[in-house]
């Protein structure tokens, strides 16, 4: 699917008051340089190994899936040179496009003591109803719905779920909300402690390395995929698809939104078009 049949397909919006920002993958020849310039670099967090490229720098093998670095040079037959090459780093290259769609719960009762008292609201209901017809209107093959363990995202999949059978799902711990890092500049009203940081960093990277990536170069054709989780988890995932600064993502949650973004990943280069709040 083209970057601009996609982006129009996405513009026909989700109902309930619902955002969508799409993301599209084309390959490129070398790595980009340049940008805006930043008050001050950001710092990779203990726990990130050095996973990410220096500010204004793309690092095509961002998943660690770029057909070069898959590919032992070296054993390079002498006789057929380069065609060899070419046809060895073709068996490692995508074929096909990821499509996956990041959905934030709907809303819900925020004074529960416990986690799992905080249920969806009668407007949030609401939201993941219209989400779910919406979905089932754009007419795609989803193959599963990955979904955070939380209760709210677990009632927000159960909803969605009733207008997409047949569709397989998933709950998974690591997409469930936490703090991955301290944001620059800093939120008055949202200090987490550092040890939060510290955990959740790390558990929020594990799952953008786990389900973040290219199609493999066995898919044939493209995949679509649901993602029902938390909004610090989407920022975290956006802000590390598009390679941009950590502290960029974490922000605190708006409340009474369930908002939509698309992210294409046949290649390794992000293109992002945000698209305005519909109804």
């Amino acid at each position: 699917m083209a970057f601009r049949q996609a982006l129009q397909l996405a513009a026909c919006g989700l109902a309930g008051g619902s955002a969508a920002v799409l993301f599209s993958a084309v390959a490129v020849g070398k790595p980009r340089t340049g940008g805006d310039s930043e008050p001050r670099a950001a710092e990779a967090p203990a726990w990130a190994g050095g996973a990410r490229p220096c500010r204004g720098v793309w690092d095509p093998n961002w998943d660690r899936r770029e057909p070069l670095s898959l590919v032992n040079l070296r054993k390079r037959n002498v006789e057929s040179g380069e065609e060899e090459q070419a046809s060895r780093l073709d068996h490692y290259r995508a074929k096909a496009t990821r499509h996956i769609f990041l959905i934030r719960h709907s809303q819900y009762h925020m004074d529960g003591c416990l986690e799992k008292d905080r249920t969806l609201t009668p407007l949030g209901r609401e939201q993941a109803e219209l989400t779910g017809l919406r979905l089932a209107s754009l007419g795609l093959k989803f193959s599963k719905i990955i979904h955070s363990s939380m209760t709210r995202a677990v009632e927000t999949t159960d909803i969605i779920s009733k207008h997409l059978p047949g569709v397989s799902r998933v709950s998974t711990d690591l997409l469930r909300e936490g703090a991955p890092i301290e944001p620059d500049p800093p939120v008055s009203h949202w200090k987490p402690e550092a040890v939060q940081y510290y955990e959740d960093g790390a558990r929020i990277e594990a799952a953008f390395r786990n389900y973040i990536h290219r199609a493999d170069a066995k898919q044939e054709e493209d995949s679509y995929e649901i993602f029902i989780c938390h909004a610090n988890v989407i920022r975290y995932i956006v802000c590390s698809g598009c390679q941009r600064p950590w502290q960029q993502s974490p922000r605190p949650a708006r409340r009474g939104f369930c908002f939509l973004h698309s992210l294409f990943l046949p290649e390794h280069l992000l293109r992002a078009a945000p698209l305005p709040w519909v109804c």
